[in-house]
């Protein structure tokens, strides 16, 4: 990683970090699209640790909960991140980025609601624990998948920009 990424990455971090002490819906956090994002822009093998060290240190702060839910939870979000290496790529599209969105989305909402349930402080471990786990949990998916695209957007649209802006700006430059 060159100075200017491990910059980035700390701000990035630190932004995620302090989201999760600011007011906000529940489950409206930039940690799935911090996880996109490092997954489509970061080229270094250990861009799945943004959105893990993020959580890791917020948790650190908010206080820790059941080992079993934090397991699924911490995995939703390097989910996200293989998606994001996967999914937009160099072929970056509306529609490449909005099947990430959506596909990080369900993946957490999957693996956290599991964890859940599988940690047995909620539901009973039984069938009917499960899905009365998934169904709690419905009103919280919008609020996820509204947050991820809504801070996508604004991550995916700021490095965009900022790649433009230096492509301009080289351009303009060379033909100086």
């Amino acid at each position: 990683m060159n100075k200017q990424t491990i910059i980035l990455a700390i701000l990035l971090v630190s932004f995620a970090v302090l989201s999760r002490f600011l007011p906000h819906p529940v489950n409206f956090a930039p940690l799935g699209a911090l996880g996109l994002y490092a997954g489509t822009f970061f080229v270094d093998k250990r861009y799945w640790l943004l959105p893990v060290v993020a959580l890791l240190l917020s948790d650190a702060l908010l206080g820790f909960y059941h080992w079993i839910s934090m397991l699924f939870v911490y995995a939703g979000f390097v989910f996200a991140v293989i998606i994001g290496r996967i999914g937009p790529g160099k072929k970056l599209s509306a529609f490449r980025f909005g099947m990430a969105v959506f596909l990080g989305a369900n993946i957490f909402f999957i693996l956290s609601n599991f964890g859940t349930w599988l940690s047995g402080t909620l539901y009973p471990l039984t069938l009917g624990g499960l899905v009365s786990c998934y169904i709690a949990a419905i009103p919280f998916y919008g609020n996820t998948l509204l947050g991820d695209l809504v801070y996508a957007g604004l991550l995916f649209g700021l490095h965009l920009s900022a790649q433009h802006f230096i492509a301009n700006k080289q351009t303009l430059h060379n033909s100086l």
